[in-house]
């Protein structure tokens, strides 16, 4: 059976392994089973088609890609992102850029610095007001570090470290790997025995497909990044990010546990807008946010935020109407709260979930049955030609529909191929579907 894809049409697809709708236990709130979502993997997604995903609701962990069911989760995680280009940094925040700075350069270099090569009045007048964030991030990295000679010593005036910063593929490397241990085992205090490299691989160092940007082009870098800071040549800290088109996406970040002090969350989400406002991506994506969780709670502090509408997938300020009311109930879709207002409904906005939906044993029934927010409906899928979606077989395309049997299959049974199909193809929505091919049997 021959594909009926050639070469250049699959290199621009990506590949989804539907998993299914599954509970799982909370990192968060520590609860056995109450994390409820949709997985899929992959080992070959384009940033673009993740760009897609993300603006729906999914997230990725390393392979794994998910949504979750924020109606049925213990601890809703809502899709954040803030514009880049509007940020305004907090005293705080701009407080622990200064002091790292301070650090890096060191006080005797800050005062020698300060009579080699005065600043103008204008300036130091300009500097007290005004924090700005590009100058701020790079100030202390030792490519921009000025460095006269000076006469006391006839040497080069050096900092007090050497500070670099650069962005290299995601691959592993043993200096990230024993950095990533030493964080896990120190901060998070997880059991040493948790991390084989392999694990550190399939979580860190296999995420979207990279495209470098050309340098002749106003192309943007795309895909699965790290950002590498070194001190006096030492890895200490490795952002691992996600460059879409749109925006860019922070996955994680660890660091070494000796320099805790200088708040590597703030500095790192400093470094990440400018280098979205630098590179020309609209967004920052800061991750899920999880509004009852107070380690999360920072995310907001990063402001304008946006939250993404679990139903309408559209954007809404934190801040105000929504900040509100999740603080009365974990599950807000302001979209859902202005229809029912519309529809003057008497009933609350919390949910249009009755008591018997509650009942139902959500891992062993049909995703459609249980009406999960921003998946389409099984009527919707049904409009959808399933027929001629992809499906990669022993390295061959072959369409839904040369499946024996496929015509008969029924698309609401979980347990058939249809089902399972129309399951995936609900939860990434429609316009990834002839974008995209689905690995089932190999």
């Amino acid at each position: 059976m021959g594909s009926i894809v050639d070469a250049e049409q699959a290199r621009n697809l990506s590949l989804f392994r539907p998993l299914g709708y599954q509970r799982n236990s909370c990192g968060y709130c520590k609860s056995d089973s109450g994390n409820a979502s949709y997985y899929a993997s992959s080992v070959s997604v384009r940033p673009v088609h993740y760009d897609e995903l993300v603006n729906r609701g999914w997230r990725r962990s390393g392979t794994l890609y998910y949504k979750q069911n924020l109606q049925k989760s213990c601890c809703p995680h809502y899709t954040m992102r803030l514009e880049a280009s509007a940020f305004r940094p907090r005293t705080d925040q701009r407080k622990a850029s200064n002091r790292w700075n301070k650090f890096i350069l060191g006080s005797e270099y800050i005062r020698r610095a300060a009579y080699l090569c005065p600043k103008t009045r204008e300036e130091k007048k300009h500097r007290k007001c005004n924090f700005d964030l590009l100058t701020a991030v790079h100030e202390a990295e030792y490519s921009n570090v000025k460095r006269p000679i000076d006469p006391k010593t006839k040497k080069y005036l050096e900092p007090a470290h050497r500070f670099e910063v650069n962005i290299e593929g995601d691959s592993i490397s043993q200096a990230k790997f024993e950095l990533f241990l030493k964080y896990q085992t120190q901060v998070h205090k997880e059991d040493v025995s948790k991390w084989q490299q392999k694990d550190f691989k399939r979580f860190l160092c296999s995420g979207l497909q990279r495209f470098p940007a050309d340098p002749k082009s106003n192309e943007k870098k795309l895909g699965s990044w790290h950002q590498c800071y070194r001190l006096d040549g030492k890895l200490i800290a490795v952002a691992v990010l996600d460059l879409m088109p749109s925006g860019v996406s922070s996955v994680y970040i660890f660091y070494d546990p000796e320099y805790e002090q200088w708040e590597f969350g703030k500095l790192s989400a400093l470094r990440e807008i400018a280098f979205a406002i630098e590179g020309n991506y609209q967004y920052y994506y800061m991750g899920y946010y999880i509004h009852s969780c107070q380690k999360m709670r920072y995310k907001g502090s990063f402001r304008p935020q946006y939250i993404l509408d679990p139903e309408s997938h559209t954007w809404d300020p934190l801040d105000g109407e929504l900040a509100a009311k999740l603080d009365k109930r974990p599950y807000v879709s302001l979209s859902r709260d202005r229809r029912l207002a519309a529809q003057d409904t008497p009933e609350t906005a919390e949910s249009d979930v009755t008591e018997a939906d509650d009942e139902i044993n959500d891992e062993e029934v049909s995703l459609f049955d249980l009406h999960m927010p921003g998946v389409m409906s099984l009527e919707e899928v049904k409009a959808l030609d399933l027929d001629h979606w992809l499906l990669l077989v022993h390295g061959n395309f072959v369409h839904m529909i040369d499946l024996v049997g496929w015509e008969r299959m029924p698309l609401d049974n979980p347990q058939s191929v249809k089902g399972i199909i129309a399951e995936l193809a609900a939860a990434l929505g429609p316009s990834l579907l002839n974008k995209s091919a689905v690995v089932l049997f190999d």
